[in-house]
């Protein structure tokens, strides 16, 4: 569920209340009845959930089941940002963790709040990403957002080299190694996602790539040696690219593929800040480096509209459906 009293809910019962889409698998919900049945009465929509407790794992039913927390005594609204919203959420994502572990095809997560997260005794993990490659020991991991082209724009892979650190260490956390693992896992994922040779469009860091040098040096010591590594392995990585101008390269339309099939960002704002304008409503967060499936919305808590029935659902159904596409892929 995320964070319950942000959107989560409200987007997972809307998503789930899709026949299409509740078609695709037998699902469990961690989480609460009441932010869940909140959001049921205000969008008009007849609770569908079989209601287990905790204690009572293993009694779930054909189609929706709800792990609800409510029937072990957890308050149905925590506040936001708050430390037992961090506590519930956090315990949700290891519950998910461990049905996978035992054998569920893969696990979609709600946003959380890293305020709460910390709050809660849980702040050495900044997020999902860094708690479920901790939990499979993966070193090797990245963050990998793909929004398919549609009838109302086009689309956008994407794929960060530093995912939730401060603007400021960016630098110190780039490494050749590092970029390379990154444009290895771009070309990994993209095959999985049907493109068997995959062009990759790899970002520099500074303006201009560095303008030989002039504006930085982190282009041609750390990200030219990492795409020469890649090329000398037979991986089509280009760039270091400019950021101001990649993404124009980089658009999937119907019909047509772009010159790079992917963009292997630095940062995390210098990849997603145009992805998220571009295709907010429809864009999945993978985790890629892991032996598991694991998808999200690209989108965050959105407490300011929490409980007043306009979140769109577009990006968690999008993620639920890459997840099980990509099951079913491994199956």
């Amino acid at each position: 569920m995320g964070d319950p009293s942000g959107i989560g809910p409200e987007v997972i019962v809307k998503s789930l209340a899709t026949p299409a889409v509740r078609s695709l698998a037998d699902f469990t919900v961690h989480g609460l009845h009441g932010p869940m049945a909140a959001a049921a009465r205000a969008a008009g929509i007849d609770p569908f959930w079989t209601r287990v407790s905790p204690q009572h794992r293993g009694l779930e039913a054909p189609g929706v089941t709800l792990v609800d927390e409510e029937l072990a005594g957890a308050t149905s609204s925590p506040a936001p940002n708050s430390a037992e919203g961090g506590r519930l959420s956090f315990a949700w994502v290891l519950r998910a963790m461990d049905d996978v572990k035992a054998g569920a095809a893969g696990m979609v997560t709600a946003p959380i709040s890293k305020q709460a997260w910390a709050l809660a005794g849980h702040g050495d993990f900044p997020g999902h990403t860094e708690l479920v490659a901790s939990r499979w020991s993966s070193e090797r991991y990245a963050m990998f957002f793909h929004a398919p082209p549609c009838e109302s724009g086009p689309g956008l892979n994407v794929i960060l080299a530093t995912v939730h650190i401060p603007l400021s260490q960016v630098s110190r956390h780039l490494t050749v190694s590092r970029v390379v693992d990154t444009i290895e896992l771009a070309q990994e994922t993209m095959r999985r996602l049907g493109v068997d040779a995959p062009n990759i469009g790899v970002c520099g860091l500074n303006p201009h790539a560095g303008e030989g040098g002039l504006l930085g040096t982190e282009d041609a010591e750390v990200i030219t040696p990492a795409i020469a590594a890649c090329r000398g392995r037979g991986t089509l990585a280009t760039g270091p690219h400019p950021a101001d101008t990649i993404f124009s390269h980089s658009l999937w339309r119907e019909g047509r593929r772009p010159r790079h099939d992917v963009v292997v960002a630095m940062y995390h704002d210098q990849g997603l800040a145009t992805l998220k304008t571009l295709a907010w409503d429809r864009a999945v967060n993978m985790t890629v480096g892991v032996p598991i499936v694991r998808t999200s919305p690209d989108h965050g808590t959105g407490f300011d509209i929490a409980g007043r029935n306009i979140a769109n659902p577009g990006s968690m159904i999008a993620a639920i459906e890459l997840a099980a596409r990509m099951a079913s892929s491994r199956a």
